[in-house]
């Protein structure tokens, strides 16, 4: 039993029907109506600073995000709360070290990006495949979870109608990605960013009005609530099992922060902005939702936990998945009034409009990479409805299997492919992307070591983590193959990120570093200042 009455569910159900119709008719509107490469990847830069500062945070808030930092908040309080704020300074790191220069040397994919000082079909090749290898987990769980909490929302229990609704969904969001390209998807993620804020903002001022908007007793609640006492307001609690708790709480963090600024279907938003200052303006929206978002998250979280119990929620689900659901419709009361099914029915369809989105952008994202990294590149002078024809073809081809893999692992635990996408942004595309923007002698065999080296070293390691095998709540607790004492790679993976990129520069030669290094400095005035917009 989820607790929701029937005309919660029955409205529910309604509502994200009407969504699914109105995001598809909009795409179908304001997707590109002719062959143009520039309309197709960014829109014509048309979006003002709010709107694609607006669409940068929903690219950023995922529907792991909500979900899974709603859990950890509630199930695990301090650490969650300091995950919750990884998120803003992951983005702040972006805003402040990469994203104008991002923009300034990408045109449309991360392979652009990469390769503005050193053109070649294997850079791109390279970033494509690491742009897969980091976005695909992600998918999988987006549209793996969607199944369970649709599920948990309506109140039906069969397989079969979990897989059905996972199917479904991910038609719905290749559709997205190939009809409406890069406006199409800004527009639904700047309606997902507005519902998701605007009903979570109410339903956090009710909770803070339940405990007299006192902070202090909202929180000492919980810990009363939480069954571990004091320990709920104090750090390790999420990572009590392991024998590193600090080292292994301090190495997440590094991989949400690092990993999380460099994700390619956030990345791909900069190459939207007109300029530099619109860069600027665009980040400083973004920052400033998320942040907003972040306060949201955790008075929902930690409210749930006040209000029901950290082990109701622990019985729902054992990550704490449902908890953002749970602590809404405690709020409102064993009672529940017209006005406040309707507020519960916008924060269930905030969070369905999340799981659309987020999918879709990063479908986008692969599809754009292999259309214009893997397929264009190898064509000189390929015309521009042939490479767009591509990408809505490549979104189908990424689609496809990640629905298939998606109703394999649904009743696995999804934790470990949320960490090691983020992982493989931290150990790959963060090294490559700050040794190619700013190290003078970085080269092109420094960049493939970078993206090639620390992309297998995460896939290496990730199998031995904790939260792969050997505990209950791992993705496989029947078996016990755990070596790795911690929860995520970053400890290992991160430095060998940055150490492959420096010995792959050093290999290749002091004449090589020197020709680099020239190259270098003829672009350097477009990445560093824009003093010149590519064509």
């Amino acid at each position: 039993m989820t607790g929701f009455s029937d005309s919660a569910q029955a409205m529910s159900l309604v509502a994200f029907s009407a969504v699914a119709t109105i995001t598809l008719l909009l795409c179908v509107m304001t997707g590109p109506d002719r062959d143009d490469l520039d309309e197709f990847y960014t829109g014509y830069n048309s979006l003002s600073a709010m709107r694609n500062g607006l669409a940068i945070a929903g690219d950023y808030i995922s529907a792991a995000t909500v979900l899974g930092t709603g859990g950890v908040i509630a199930l695990c309080g301090y650490d969650g709360i300091v995950l919750a704020l990884s998120t803003v300074l992951s983005l702040m790191l972006l805003m402040f070290l990469l994203a104008e220069p991002l923009r300034n040397a990408g045109r449309f994919t991360m392979g652009d990006a990469l390769a503005r000082r050193m053109p070649g079909r294997a850079v791109r090749i390279a970033a494509c495949l690491v742009t897969l290898a980091a976005l695909l987990p992600l998918m999988l769980v987006q549209l793996a979870g969607t199944g369970q909490l649709l599920a948990f929302i309506l109140g039906f229990s069969g397989d079969s109608l979990k897989t059905g609704v996972i199917i479904g969904l991910g038609i719905l969001m290749i559709s997205y990605a190939a009809i409406g390209g890069m406006k199409g998807t800004a527009l639904i993620q700047i309606l997902k960013i507005v519902m998701l804020l605007g009903s979570g903002t109410v339903v956090a001022v009710l909770v803070m009005n339940r405990f007299d908007w006192d902070l202090a007793a909202l929180f000492d609640t919980a810990a009363r609530q939480s069954g571990v006492g004091p320990d709920y307001l104090r750090s390790g609690l999420e990572f009590a099992s392991g024998p590193y708790q600090r080292l292994d709480m301090i190495t997440s963090q590094l991989a949400v922060v690092i990993g999380g600024a460099c994700l390619p279907h956030v990345t791909m938003r900069m190459y939207t902005a007109s300029s530099a200052r619109q860069v600027r303006r665009s980040m400083s929206w973004a920052v400033s939702s998320v942040a907003v978002f972040v306060l949201v998250i955790t008075v929902v979280g930690v409210g749930a936990t006040a209000m029901i119990g950290r082990s109701v929620i622990a019985e729902a689900d054992p990550q704490g998945n449902t908890a953002y659901l749970l602590g809404s419709r405690a709020v409102f009361g064993p009672e529940v009034s017209t006005g406040e099914t309707f507020l519960f029915t916008t924060v269930t369809t905030a969070l369905f409009l999340t799981l659309l989105a987020s999918v879709a952008g990063m479908i986008l994202a692969c599809a754009n990479s292999l259309a214009h990294d893997v397929f264009a590149a190898r064509a000189r002078s390929m015309p521009a409805h042939r490479e767009i024809l591509l990408a809505r073809v490549s979104a189908l081809a990424v689609g496809v299997p990640t629905i298939f893999l998606a109703t394999l692992i649904q009743h696995r635990s999804l934790q470990p492919l949320v960490i090691l996408s983020f992982c493989v942004g931290a150990s790959a595309l963060a090294p490559a992307l700050v040794y190619s923007l700013f190290w003078r002698r970085y080269t092109r065999a420094g960049l493939l070591c970078t993206l090639i080296g620390g992309t297998l070293t995460v896939l290496l390691l990730m199998p031995g983590t904790n939260l792969v095998s050997g505990s209950p709540v791992s993705a496989f607790p029947e078996a016990d193959f755990n070596w790795l004492p911690f929860t995520t790679t970053g400890l290992v993976s991160i430095p060998a990120g940055f150490s492959f990129g420096w010995l792959g520069t050093v290999i290749s030669g002091r004449r090589k570093a020197e020709e680099q290094r020239r190259q270098y400095e003829a672009v350097e005035g477009w990445i560093l200042a824009g003093a010149v917009r590519k064509g």
